[in-house]
C-alpha cells in the first residue's frame, strides 16, 4: 500500500539552459477564488495579483526553455516557455478545460499542451491502473494514439519542443507500463508473460528531459526509490543511505526534487536528523527548499526533550474548551487519532489498560482527534458508543491545526508525553502496545 500511495504522491510536472531570459507571459484569468495566481518553474515560484477584470502582464526571469505551471487555487496550467516567448492565455479559472486559449509566441506548443492535457485526464492514473491487465493495454494505445495523432498534425513553431515532445509520448507509454506492473504486484497480483518489457534504455538522470516531461520525472523518482530499495516509509531515503547515490547524480534539477520529498527527514524520530538537514543543504540550491530544510530542523530542535510543548485550546467531548494550561501540574500522556484510522483504533485496548493501571496518578491521558470538524457529529457518537475515558477533544484545523504542525505530525497515530511543567518528555513517546511506554512512566515515577 505505502508503494501505491508513493506512487499517486510523485507524478508531478516542469529543458534547461545557462542563460537567463527575460519573457512576457499576460492574459486574463477571470473567476480565480483569491485574485492572484501563482507562476512556478524550477527555482522559481512567483505569486502575481490579477487586476479587477483578471488580467495580468509579467516579466519572467526565464533560467531554461521548458515546462512552468501557471496555478490558480482550482488549478494548474502547464505552460511551455521558450526565451523568445511573448505568450497570451484567456480562460475562466471556474471552466478551465472548455476556455483555455493561447495567443502570442509559443501559443501553438501551449495549444497542444491544452489539448493533450485533455487526452490525458480523461481517465484517472488511479482508475486506469484499476483495469484488468488487457483493458489497461487497451486503453493506454488509445491514449497514445490520440496523442500522436495531436502530435503529428500540429505545426510546431519550436523544433526543440517537437524532438522534446517525441520523447515525452514514448516516457508517458513507459510510465504507465512502470506503474501499473508496480500497482498490480502491490495488490497481489502479476502481470503476464505477455506484458510488454520496460524500455531500460531510458537515461535516468537527464536534466533537460527532467525538466520538460511529467511522465519522465515520474519514471526517474520512483525508479530511483526502487534502485535503493525503498518501501516509501517516513525516513525511507535517509533509512536506506541514499544520500551517496543522490550526490552522485548528474542532473541538480533531479537532486533538488529528491531532496524535496526527503524534506520530512529532518524530524524528531530521526536521531540523524542535524547531519541529514546539512547534507541536504549542501546538495540542493533551490532556495525554497533551503528554507522547508531549515523550518523543519528548527521545529525539531523545538521538540527535544525539556522544551515547553506546543500549547493546545480544543473542544472538550463533555463540553466547553481544554487547554494545555488546564492540565498543568500533572504528566500528559496525548493520543493523535482519528476515527478514520485503523491502526489509531487498534491501541484503544492497550491504551485502556495503561490508563486503568495509572488510575489516580499523577498523570492526564488526553485523546485529540484529527477528524474534520463538519465530522463533528461523527467524532462525538464515536467517542461515546465506543466508551473512551480520558480527555476526549477536537483538533480545530486536523493536520493543519497549529498544535499539530508545531509537533511536525503528518500521520497518526502519535503518541506524546509531557512532564508537569507542560514541558516535552517524548514528542514520539511508545504508544500503548508497547511495553516501553510502561518503563517510561516507571521511570518517572509517577
Amino acid at each position: 500500500m505505502k508503494k501505491a500511495l508513493l506512487l499517486l504522491l510523485i507524478i508531478a510536472s516542469y529543458s534547461f539552459t545557462t542563460s537567463e531570459e527575460i519573457v512576457t507571459v499576460s492574459g486574463k484569468i477571470k473567476n480565480t477564488e483569491n485574485g492572484t495566481i501563482k507562476i512556478k518553474g524550477e527555482l522559481f515560484d512567483k505569486e502575481i495579483k490579477l487586476k479587477p477584470d483578471g488580467s495580468f502582464s509579467e516579466n519572467l526571469p526565464l533560467q531554461y526553455d521548458g515546462i512552468y505551471k501557471i496555478e490558480t487555487t482550482k488549478n494548474s496550467i502547464p505552460v511551455y516557455l521558450a526565451k523568445d516567448s511573448k505568450l497570451v492565455l484567456s480562460t475562466d479559472d471556474a471552466n478551465l478545460n472548455s476556455t483555455l486559449k493561447f495567443t502570442g509566441k509559443g501559443s501553438v506548443e501551449n495549444q497542444y499542451l491544452a489539448k493533450k492535457q485533455l487526452i490525458t485526464s480523461a481517465i484517472s492514473d488511479e482508475e486506469l491502473y484499476k483495469l484488468n491487465e488487457n483493458e489497461f493495454l487497451k486503453k493506454l494505445q488509445e491514449i497514445k494514439n490520440s496523442i500522436n495523432t495531436l502530435y503529428l498534425k500540429t505545426k510546431f513553431t519550436d523544433a526543440d519542443f517537437k524532438v522534446k515532445e517525441a520523447r515525452s509520448i514514448h516516457y508517458l507509454e513507459q510510465k504507465h507500463l512502470f506503474f501499473y506492473k508496480a500497482f498490480a504486484s502491490a495488490r497481489g497480483d502479476k502481470v503476464s508473460e505477455k506484458y510488454p518489457k520496460f524500455d531500460q534504455t531510458i537515461d535516468m538522470d537527464n536534466d533537460s528531459d527532467f525538466l520538460f516531461s511529467n511522465e519522465y520525472q515520474g519514471i526517474v523518482l520512483y525508479k530511483f526509490y526502487e534502485n535503493i530499495k525503498g518501501d516509501g516509509g517516513v525516513d525511507f531515503v535517509t533509512a536506506k543511505n541514499a544520500i551517496p547515490e543522490i550526490k552522485a547524480l548528474k542532473s541538480q534539477s533531479i537532486k533538488n526534487h529528491l531532496i524535496e520529498n526527503s524534506a520530512n527527514d529532518i524530524n524528531i524520530k530521526n536521531l540523524k536528523y542535524a547531519k541529514i538537514y546539512q547534507e541536504f543543504l549542501s546538495i540542493t540550491n533551490d532556495p525554497i527548499i533551503k528554507q522547508t530544510l531549515t523550518a523543519n530542523y528548527n521545529a525539531t530542535n523545538a521538540l527535544q526533550p525539556g522544551n515547553p510543548s506546543p500549547k493546545f485550546d480544543y473542544e472538550n467531548q463533555k463540553g466547553g474548551k481544554t487547554s494545555l494550561e488546564n492540565l498543568k501540574g500533572k504528566y500528559i500522556y496525548i493520543d493523535l487519532w482519528a476515527t478514520w484510522c485503523s491502526p489509531c483504533r487498534e491501541q484503544f485496548p492497550f491504551l485502556q489498560k495503561v490508563e486503568e493501571q495509572y488510575k489516580g496518578k499523577n498523570i492526564e491521558f488526553v485523546a485529540i482527534s484529527l477528524d474534520a470538524i463538519k465530522d463533528h457529529s461523527k467524532w462525538s457518537k464515536f467517542v461515546s458508543e465506543k466508551q473512551l475515558s480520558g480527555i476526549q477533544l477536537l483538533a480545530d484545523k486536523e493536520f493543519e491545526s497549529k498544535f499539530i504542525k508545531d509537533y511536525g505530525i503528518h500521520e497518526i497515530p502519535i503518541f506524546i508525553l509531557l512532564d508537569p511543567n507542560g514541558n516535552i518528555v517524548s514528542a514520539r513517546a511508545p504508544k500503548p502496545s508497547d511495553p516501553k511506554l510502561i518503563d517510561l512512566l516507571n521511570s518517572l515515577k509517577i
